[in-house]
C-alpha cells in the first residue's frame, strides 16, 4: 500500500508539474481573444462589456512586421513566432509588407533574400483562425507595393474576403458585438491606394501614429509623426531598431512597469487611448497583459 501511495504522490505531482507549465500557454492563448469573462458586481461579464464598445475604443496587440519570423527562418526577424501563433497567442493586429516576387504578391520585408511568403498563404491563415475563433477581431495594417486589383485576388483566394470589414470615413465604428453578428470581424488598411475597395481603407484617413525609427528608449514620444491628430485610431509604436530588432530591446522596452508606464504617460499627453500597440517580439515582457489593462478601464 505504502508503494502504491508512493507511485499515485508522484504521478500527482508529475500532472501537477506538466499543469503548471501548460498554464501559461493555455493562459496566454485565451487571454486576448476577448478579455476573460470575470462576473462584476452589476453582472455583467468582461466579454460582455467588451461586446458593447466600438471598434475605435479598443487597444490591440500589434506586430511590427508579423510575417517575419524566426520560426520560418526569416533573417534579421521582428517576430519570433509565425502569423497563426500570433493570432493563437493573442495578437489582434497584424503589420504587413507586400512586394511583388516574381510579378505575383509575396509578404517580404525589404528584399525577398530575408525571407518571402505568398501573400495568399499569409491570408489563408488568417482566415483558418476566423474560421476558428467566431469571437475575434482581426486588423491589418499593409505596407504595400502591390495593386489593388492583386489584393483584392489574393483575398479572394485565401476566401477572406467575406470578413472584411468596409468603414466610411466620419461615420461611427460599430461595436464589437455587432461586428461579430455581421462576421465582418477583419479590418484592413493599407499605405497605397486605399478607397480602391470599401473595405480596403487608406490607413492615414483613419489613422496617425508615434514615430517608428527609436533607438534606444529615451526617443519613444507621443508626438504624431504621421497622419492627422484628430483620427481616431493611434498606432502606438513600440519598438526599437538600433539598425536592426533584437530580442535584446524587446526585453528593455515590452516589459511592465517600462511599457504600461509608457502606455500610461502617452494617454495623459494625448488624452487619447492608443489602438494599435505595435512592438517587435511580442511574446517577451508583458505586452498582452499591458494591453488587456488598458481595455479594463
Amino acid at each position: 500500500m505504502a508503494l502504491q501511495n508512493s507511485i499515485s504522490f508522484r504521478r500527482l505531482a508529475i500532472c501537477l508539474a506538466i499543469a503548471a507549465v501548460l498554464a501559461p500557454a493555455v493562459f496566454l492563448g485565451a487571454a486576448y481573444a476577448d478579455p476573460a469573462p470575470t462576473e462584476r458586481a452589476d453582472g455583467k461579464s468582461a466579454s460582455q462589456l467588451t461586446a458593447s464598445r466600438r471598434y475605435n475604443e479598443l487597444a490591440y496587440v500589434t506586430t511590427h512586421n508579423a510575417m517575419s519570423n524566426s520560426d520560418e527562418k526569416w533573417l534579421f526577424p521582428n517576430q519570433r513566432h509565425g502569423i497563426s501563433r500570433q493570432l493563437q497567442d493573442g495578437v489582434r493586429g497584424l503589420m504587413l509588407d507586400v512586394h511583388y516576387v516574381d510579378d505575383k504578391p509575396y509578404l517580404v520585408h525589404g528584399k525577398a533574400a530575408l525571407g518571402k511568403k505568398p501573400l495568399v498563404e499569409g491570408l489563408a491563415e488568417i482566415t483558418a483562425f476566423l474560421d476558428a475563433d467566431s469571437d475575434a477581431i482581426v486588423t491589418i495594417i499593409f505596407e504595400c507595393y502591390v495593386k489593388p486589383a492583386d489584393i483584392r485576388a489574393a483575398f479572394e483566394q485565401a476566401k477572406l474576403l467575406p470578413y472584411a470589414h468596409a468603414q466610411e470615413v466620419g461615420k461611427p465604428w460599430p461595436t464589437v458585438g455587432q461586428m461579430r453578428k455581421d462576421n465582418q470581424r477583419l479590418v484592413v488598411f493599407t499605405d497605397r491606394d486605399g478607397g480602391a475597395f470599401p473595405w480596403y481603407h487608406d490607413v492615414w484617413a483613419f489613422c496617425c501614429d508615434t514615430d517608428w525609427a527609436s533607438k534606444k528608449p529615451e526617443d519613444f514620444s507621443s508626438a504624431v509623426r504621421r497622419g492627422k491628430k484628430s483620427n481616431e485610431l493611434f498606432i502606438l509604436n513600440h519598438f526599437l531598431t538600433n539598425p536592426l530588432p533584437s530580442t535584446r530591446y524587446a526585453e528593455q522596452v515590452n516589459k511592465n512597469p517600462f511599457l504600461i508606464e509608457r502606455i500610461r504617460r502617452f494617454m495623459a499627453e494625448t488624452g487619447r487611448k492608443p489602438n494599435f500597440v505595435t512592438v517587435d517580439f511580442y511574446d517577451i515582457g508583458d505586452v498582452l497583459e499591458a494591453v488587456r489593462a488598458v481595455n479594463a478601464e
